[in-house]
């Protein structure tokens, strides 16, 4: 029996031979990627309102909208999984809003032909509420997730089960070189949920996410929808 797809896909590929030290230093190496991130979330929450509008009166989402709003998702996805969203890689994230295939991150949107104007008005707040608490536990900070000033919202590392168990992660890293499988697996579907929240709130679909802890590094969207 195949699980329902949900349109967003969340893809990672895993690592098993990661450096024990370098998820010490990061934060460091990241500080560009985190400045850069500041200016487009902020674009991002501006693009959102008048992507909104655009919804509201004509039923879609302007393609270069659209694939702004994808490009920095894609992006914080990247910077995320680097640092200590996950530190599922070493590998350097990318400077760019395209898609990095070869990057060992991936999300995937397709575009919406068309978007129901009725939900545009409750689907980001009203409808996605359950979703935003369950969040609000997950990245730390509660009913603040779903409240947050968007321009902030490029990391989801500051707290919560995710930052918990990122830590984890990290200490049997630097004790024994290994990063745990089944950990893994389980900080990866941590954040799927998160990013489907983020793209339906965002106005980037009307399926409505899941509450489904999908596991591991292959979204199961990814093994039948074509990117």
């Amino acid at each position: 029996m195949t699980a329902t797809t949900y349109p967003v896909r969340v893809d990672a590929r895993f690592e098993p031979h990661l450096s024990r030290w370098l998820w010490l230093i990061k934060w460091l190496l990241a500080i560009p990627h985190f400045v850069i991130l500041i200016f487009l979330w902020f674009a991002f929450f501006v693009v959102s309102v008048v992507a909104f509008f655009a919804i509201l009166f004509t039923g879609r989402y302007p393609r270069p909208m659209f694939d702004f709003n994808l490009g920095v998702l894609r992006w914080t996805w990247r910077v995320n999984y680097y640092s200590y969203g996950a530190l599922g890689t070493d590998q350097y994230p990318p400077f760019t809003l395209d898609d990095a295939p070869d990057y060992p991150a991936t999300l995937r949107v397709p575009y919406p032909e068309h978007l129901s104007r009725g939900l545009v008005l409750v689907k980001w707040w009203l409808l996605a509420l359950p979703h935003l608490i369950i969040v609000g536990i997950l990245v730390g900070g509660g009913s603040w997730f779903a409240f947050r000033d968007d321009t902030q919202g490029f990391s989801w590392t500051a707290g919560g089960l995710i930052g918990l168990l990122v830590l984890i992660a990290a200490v049997i890293l630097a004790v024994t070189g290994t990063y745990p499988r089944g950990l893994y697996d389980f900080i990866l579907g941590l954040n799927r949920w998160v990013l489907r929240v983020y793209a339906y709130t965002a106005l980037m679909t009307d399926a409505y996410p899941p509450f489904r802890l999908d596991t591991g590094g292959t979204d199961p969207g990814s093994e039948v929808i074509a990117p």
